[in-house]
């Protein structure tokens, strides 16, 4: 295992972040030397960004606690294109205004996560401030000329996309040389000299060092970090009901906090380092209790990541409405909760759509399928009728219905 001098790629080494560096040598050096800047780019294609995303702002986390600049780049150019990396088919364009809707979403989950105060803040960018200003004919002819398409079309992203017989626009054929300018011009305006981000992405980070060489500018480097599966070889970032998002609207901390709780026993001490701040010595003692006691090591890890995305206070409330449910079989009111409307409920709502709007199922067919099952409860009594009908006289005296699909997903309907 390479041994890193500087305390940044020494911290990314350690807990378990690097999977390739251009030149780590020189990488290492540099950091050494004094503070450096790098950044990660994410295109405002939805209103929040998603678990995996949560790996590469936690670089960015750990670059600026380590006494460097870090600078979180939206894409509100590039997100008028979109990456086609590894897709089978050209993203859905967006305007101007929903791409901005997007950016203020997205920024809630960043100040989160990074400091955007105190005597070394964080700097959120946008590239639609030079890509939306760019002469075509002009960057082509300064811009263009150095990249090549041979090349381009050599990159897996690419490769995947043509050997499946399905069309590459010339408009998603720009990204990677607007992504690798953007690598340029964060260069020449804040210093920047790293760009991170997943092991996806490596083709088009290394466009930007390639372009900063060709262009007469100063060495740049590039370093990703391993596309994070579970030890079951599943991706990591699906739940039972979708992806899991960041943004509290979306995914809620009590799900997010349950997500985590569920890790598998052979995960656990990966997802410790990768997705908390707690010291490495603190991780070896939880990671090495056995049997039950390592469902304590997973609570710590829930609320821990939580703490971070949502805050200590949502934390600890997800936490103490999952003791509430699981191991004393109350009812919590803060389960999450979807409400409809009092007449709704008087008139009778399927037992399929009540789960679907409680988001325990993303459809009817999928709802129907966990009543075939025998996993689904009302109020604790097992369902097995896919076409019952839930009524007022289904509510508890604390005014709510509570659906379940196993023993671990719960929510509450709620009458307004």
């Amino acid at each position: 295992m390479t041994k890193y001098k500087s305390d940044f790629l020494r911290v990314l080494d350690e807990r378990g972040f690097i999977h390739q560096i251009s030149d780590p040598e020189g990488l290492d050096a540099k950091a050494l030397a004094g503070p450096i800047t790098g950044y990660v780019g994410y295109d405002a294609t939805a209103t929040s960004i998603h678990i995996g995303n949560l790996i590469t702002v936690t670089m960015l986390y750990w670059l600026q606690e380590t006494g460097h600049k870090a600078i979180s780049l939206m894409g509100g150019g590039t997100s008028m294109v979109g990456d086609p990396s590894f897709r089978d088919d050209q993203r859905k364009l967006l305007t101007v205004e929903q791409i901005q809707t997007n950016i203020d979403s997205i920024q809630k989950v960043y100040a989160n996560i990074l400091n955007y105060g105190g005597s070394n803040p964080a700097i959120m960018v946008n590239n639609a401030d030079w890509l939306l200003k760019l002469n075509y004919v002009e960057f082509l002819r300064d811009v263009g000329r150095h990249f090549s398409v041979n090349r381009m079309l050599g990159f897996d992203s690419v490769k995947l996309r043509l050997d499946r017989d399905q069309s590459l626009s010339f408009l998603e054929f720009n990204y990677m040389i607007m992504q690798g300018y953007d690598f340029v011009e964060l260069n020449r305006r804040y210093g920047t000299v790293l760009q991170m981000g997943g092991s996806d992405q490596w083709g088009n980070i290394i466009n930007g060092v390639d372009l900063s060489h060709r262009m007469g500018g100063p060495q740049l480097y590039a370093l990703t970090t391993p596309l994070l599966t579970k030890s079951s070889g599943e991706k990591m970032g699906k739940s039972a009901s979708g992806a899991v998002w960041l943004n509290g609207d979306l995914f809620s901390p009590y799900d997010f906090w349950q997500y985590f709780r569920n890790t598998e026993d052979a995960d656990v001490e990966r997802f410790l380092k990768v997705f908390t701040r707690l010291p490495l010595s603190e991780i070896a003692r939880l990671a090495a209790l056995g049997g039950s006691e390592l469902n304590e090591a997973k609570k710590v890890l829930a609320t821990e990541v939580t703490a971070i995305v949502h805050g200590r206070d949502a934390a600890i409330q997800a936490a103490s409405t999952a003791a509430a449910t699981f191991e004393t079989g109350s009812l919590d009111l803060s389960l999450p909760t979807a409400t409809l409307s009092h007449a709704d409920l008087s008139n009778g709502i399927g037992i399929l759509a009540a789960l679907v709007l409680a988001g325990l199922a993303g459809s009817n067919g999928e709802a129907r399928r966990h009543v075939q099952s025998g996993a689904v409860r009302v109020n604790d009594a097992l369902i097995d009728d896919d076409k019952l009908s839930l009524g007022d006289n289904a509510l508890l005296p604390e005014g709510v219905v509570k659906l379940s699909i196993g023993k671990k997903r719960h929510a509450l309907i709620k009458p307004v």
